[in-house]
């Protein structure tokens, strides 16, 4: 669809003048004489970009700009003026106009200027799109779990949000230290400037620095221009330091100047940029233990430990996995051509049952593959992947708290598969394998769920 741009000016003749060239152009014209006629077509319909005249009778082009300004913000405005006039022409960007043109009007020029607006509105456009869909996804009612332990975590996310505070996320990979991190920002004062992530494990130690200030060019080898760092994106923002314990020794100390006189030097520069940034660290390493082993410096952990949270594994708040369960769901369902997907009670008893030593990007993960298994709108624990489904416990020593009944449940539900798999779905044989009755194992059978036939599995 083309775009449609809104010409504004006392001259009619102009007017289709500039109109037949717009639709040359590609573009959809609609025309105004008036700045009073221009807002009440702006009401009326769509507009994408408004060229409007800076001199004209009643209301001007600039009376116009600050009334567009204030009833469509977003919206471009591109002004044209004589030469004379231009002084009021850069007075209008000053006030908001894209840009100006000047008479008379030159079609490639015009061509060039328009594109560029447009392609600015757009960009900006996407941007506040992504941003209202990113601060939609970190609500904190998108933060998934009613477990006590979670609900700590919750907590503490609500204290610390609208505050500066340095925090430090510390868990097990996978935990969502990032997810956390993400709702910090955008449930704060700082939700409409960047949050910029950054993996301290992922970048090579000699370009660390460079990374995370920015340098100048000519500074190193290979510095064939300037180049902003993290700290300069984040901006006004919040800059997230993933893996925080990873970090180079050499590397903490400039940060920790950082955090404490809010400044840095691009690498190569001869002066200090000041940083307005909230940093929020995240790590799966014991920092303290690695304080005592002079692995990471003291005066920093304390710098990054002002608030801490301690995001729980999985494997302690098993209560929430059915909520992941369905968030997962209906996330994955609809981009592998599936719908109304549920899991049956028996794999949800397996999954509590199981450990997740990768925790949520793990379930995150067996959801997917249990999605491509199913044949039909209910998973199964036969659907589960076959690690998962035969080794519950996953063979690890036991943490707890645990939710012992669930866990007691999936085992004994194990071995009753086994046994009936040894016994080749002979009932009879897999009760004297398992040391009770035929009764007994037909309750359990009925309890778990699990059908008996040439092939043993749960019912679908």
């Amino acid at each position: 669809m083309s775009q449609t741009i809104l010409l504004v000016d006392d001259e009619v003749k102009l007017l289709d003048v500039l109109s037949g060239v717009l639709e040359g152009l590609g573009y959809r014209p609609l025309t105004a004489s008036s700045g009073a006629a221009a807002l009440e077509r702006l009401e009326q319909e769509p507009v994408d970009l408004v060229l409007t005249d800076l001199r004209m009778p009643g209301m001007s082009g600039q009376e116009l700009l600050a009334e567009i300004r204030r009833r469509h913000p977003s919206m471009p405005v591109v002004i044209m003026t004589a030469y004379s006039s231009v002084r009021d022409a850069v007075q209008a960007i000053k006030d908001g106009a894209f840009d100006y043109i000047d008479k008379p009007i030159e079609q490639e020029e015009l061509a060039t200027t328009l594109a560029n607006a447009l392609r600015l509105h757009e960009a900006l456009r996407d941007n506040e799109r992504l941003r209202q869909e990113l601060a939609g996804r970190y609500k904190f009612d998108t933060l998934v779990g009613k477990s006590p332990a979670f609900q700590k975590v919750l907590r503490a996310v609500s204290e610390v949000c609208e505050q500066r505070t340095t925090v430090l996320l510390t868990g097990e990979s996978g935990s969502g230290k990032e997810v956390v991190a993400r709702a910090i920002h955008f449930n704060s004062p700082r939700q409409r400037k960047p949050f910029v992530a950054v993996n301290c494990a992922a970048i090579p130690e000699a370009l660390l620095e460079s990374e995370f200030f920015g340098h100048v060019k000519g500074s190193f080898t290979g510095a064939v221009s300037n180049r902003i760092g993290r700290f300069a994106q984040a901006e006004g923002g919040t800059l997230f330091l993933d893996e925080v314990g990873d970090m180079p020794l050499n590397l903490q100390a400039k940060i920790l100047r950082v955090l404490q006189e809010r400044q840095y030097e691009p690498v190569g520069a001869t002066g200090s940029r000041t940083a307005d940034v909230r940093i929020i660290a995240a790590t799966n390493r014991d920092l303290t233990a690695m304080v005592a082993e002079n692995k990471f410096r003291e005066d920093l952990y304390y710098r990054l430990a002002v608030f801490p949270i301690a995001l729980p594994p999985l494997r302690e708040r098993a209560e929430d996995i059915p909520l992941f369960l369905e968030l997962f769901a209906d996330d994955l369902a609809p981009t592998l051509g599936k719908r109304d997907i549920r899991f049956s009670p028996d794999a949800v008893r397996v999954l509590a049952a199981y450990r997740w030593p990768g925790n949520i990007r793990e379930l995150q993960n067996c959801v997917e593959r249990s999605l491509i298994s199913a044949r039909g709108p209910v998973i199964s624990a036969a659907d589960l992947p076959p690690y998962i489904a035969e080794k519950p416990g996953n063979g690890a020593a036991q943490d707890f708290p645990i939710q012992l009944d669930e866990a007691s449940a999936a085992f004994e539900r194990g071995l009753i598969l086994e046994a009936l798999k040894r016994a080749d779905g002979v009932q009879v044989r897999a009760a004297e394998l398992l040391g009770i009755n035929e009764r007994s194992l037909w309750h359990r059978l009925k309890k778990y769920e699990i059908t008996v036939s040439k092939t043993v599995g749960p019912r679908s």
